[in-house]
């Protein structure tokens, strides 16, 4: 955490650590872990909203294991927008969860199949090393968000994808 910079450090301290190491094959234990990922990504929307820096809603299945919603980013004073998916692994925690961003699948070298983002080099080292304590707050909070940072203004000043209001419609 020392090679991060200060606003990164201050916003993963707010996020709670999860200490329940279960996942959806684990019966109560995952309920219990279940209950802990809630607690922790109340704790970074709110923590967001209070910062005005609000950029994703989530939303999970009865036994959360499947996760859905939308993310966006600020790019030039325009949001770009695209939905968010992905599954809870049956090696949960000690497997970091795929994000994914179907509408970009195939847009840049730093996806998988799927929407996949690429999250192996810098994320996934950082994850085995904090399981059971980091999350999936942590997953959007260190994966999906300098992913989006990186990528997003890559692809649109090279016209990859292009804002909504200027995309041609035809009748």
């Amino acid at each position: 955490m020392d090679d991060w910079d200060s606003t990164t450090r201050e916003t993963v301290k707010k996020i709670p650590l999860l200490a329940t190491k279960a996942g959806p094959r684990d019966g109560e234990a995952w309920n219990t872990r279940l209950k802990e990922e809630y607690k922790a990504l109340i704790g970074y929307v709110q923590s967001n909203k209070a910062n005005d820096s609000d950029w994703f809603t989530i939303s999970s299945n009865k036994e959360g294991t499947k996760w859905t919603g939308k993310c966006w980013y600020i790019h030039n004073l325009l949001r770009y927008e695209f939905d968010l998916q992905f599954e809870i692994p049956v090696t949960y925690p000690q497997t970091a969860p795929e994000l994914e961003l179907p509408a970009l699948d195939g847009k840049t070298s730093k996806m998988y199949r799927g929407g996949k983002i690429c999250l192996t080099v810098h994320f996934k080292p950082l994850w085995a090393k904090n399981v059971p304590h980091f999350g999936l707050a942590h997953a959007l909070c260190l994966g999906l968000a300098p992913w989006m940072a990186a990528e997003i203004p890559y692809l649109v000043d090279s016209g990859v994808i292009t804002h909504k209001d200027n995309q041609t419609k035809t009748a």
